[in-house]
């Protein structure tokens, strides 16, 4: 299979103007099967908006998308409310996707949660929420994951195990993945390629050349190095040429 076969999404010169305010501006992202990009930036950089356009959710103000014919995509969101007078359960709550109850289980078991399947949601930690989500995301079998914040609510050592799950699931399945995060250290390891975002890709690449670049490590600074990375962007656009000898797409 050639490189070009394994594209399942492109998204080329996406820009999104709201009012008066540019929201996203001429970026550029590739998504393959069986690999994972990561997504990050400061709040406010664009994040949210570019996966909402990824995922047809919302209509860019210029660029375009090409997606693979029929692609199936599978979204974990970044925060579920669920009324808690609502009685649901982990099973019916998968139930409402329409799956059958054998994939239903498959994938409980695959994240680790199937000996929940009767517990209302609303009783779940943080962790087991987030694999309740991810065995959701999972059903139908999509080529493509786009998991908007994986790991909110979850502790270190969940984080760790979340990923290191994340990435069995690419292996085993060969499916793209999609991750919005602000976890750098975790996801460092856990990532084929970061693209750093803020209203435009200031940045993208491999970690280990990303985690060296100037534009990273004027966005990340010293936090670049911690486990949860308390961040703010300031820059003036003058390190655009700096990564990938001027390619901004990645």
């Amino acid at each position: 299979m050639s490189d070009a076969d394994n594209i399942l999404l492109e998204a080329r010169n996406i820009s999104v103007v709201r009012g008066d305010r540019e929201i996203l501006k001429n970026a550029d992202l590739t998504l393959k099967s069986g690999q994972i990009v990561t997504l990050i930036g400061p709040n406010g950089a664009g994040k949210t908006t570019l996966v909402r356009v990824v995922l047809g959710l919302m209509d860019a103000s210029g660029g375009h998308i090409q997606r693979s014919k029929k692609l199936r995509i599978g979204y974990m969101p970044q925060k579920l409310h669920i009324e808690p007078s609502l009685p649901l359960s982990v099973d019916r709550f998968l139930d409402l996707t329409g799956c059958e109850a054998s994939e239903k289980i498959a994938n409980l078991r695959l994240t680790g949660v199937e000996h929940l399947r009767s517990s209302p949601m609303q009783l779940l930690s943080g962790g087991e929420t987030q694999r309740v989500l991810l065995a959701r995301a999972l059903l139908k079998n999509p080529q493509l994951l786009v998991l908007d914040e994986p790991v909110q609510g979850v502790d270190i050592a969940g984080q760790a195990a979340l990923y290191q799950l994340i990435s069995r699931i690419r292996d085993e399945r060969q499916c793209g993945v999609l991750m919005v995060s602000h976890d750098l250290h975790l996801v460092m390891a856990s990532t084929d390629t970061v693209v750093c975002l803020n209203q435009h890709v200031c940045c993208h690449g491999h970690p280990e050349k990303v985690s060296a670049d100037p534009a990273y490590l004027e966005l990340f600074g010293q936090a670049a190095n911690a486990s949860v990375a308390v961040y703010t962007h300031h820059h003036d656009h003058s390190h655009d040429d700096v990564c990938e000898h001027g390619d901004h797409h990645a």
